[in-house]
């Protein structure tokens, strides 16, 4: 049955326009608090090399883990979408592995999911576009 759910959960994501900066993803249905939404996925890659990527870009779909790191700048997968927000309405579980994306709360269809990307490459170089109240002004 929770699998069933998570499914037509990530079947039910769209990819759009974002009010916080070009495109995002979007629920197209509720998705209840503390539930799985997904799994970000792209070319598994090394972490010297993530880094030797993500450099001088101001644009990066890398998730670094443990040993490795996932690079999603060229698949066509939603979750490379996701935006930062200081307000985020979903959270990223990481394992040695993968990077899981979950609800911090109750989100209605037709919202746009975000996280708090926490440290970047960009070491608080890149102005916040998220729109918080409490917006921190730079990723």
């Amino acid at each position: 049955m929770k699998g069933s759910r998570w499914r037509s959960i990530y079947e039910a994501l769209t990819v759009r326009s974002s009010a916080i900066t070009g495109l995002g993803l979007f629920a197209g249905t509720r998705i209840r608090a503390r539930e799985k939404i997904g799994e970000f996925e792209g070319e598994v890659i090394g972490l010297r090399e993530a880094r030797r990527r993500a450099k001088g870009q101001s644009i990066v779909a890398i998730v670094e883990l443990e040993r490795h790191a996932i690079d999603a700048t060229h698949t066509g997968r939603g979750f490379r979408y996701i935006n930062h927000s200081c307000a985020p309405n979903t959270f990223i579980r990481c394992t040695p592995d993968r990077a899981e994306f979950y609800a911090l709360r109750d989100i209605a269809a037709g919202t746009e999911l975000t996280a708090d990307y926490g440290e970047t490459q960009h070491n608080g170089k890149l102005k916040c576009c998220c729109g918080a109240r409490k917006c921190r002004g730079a990723i």
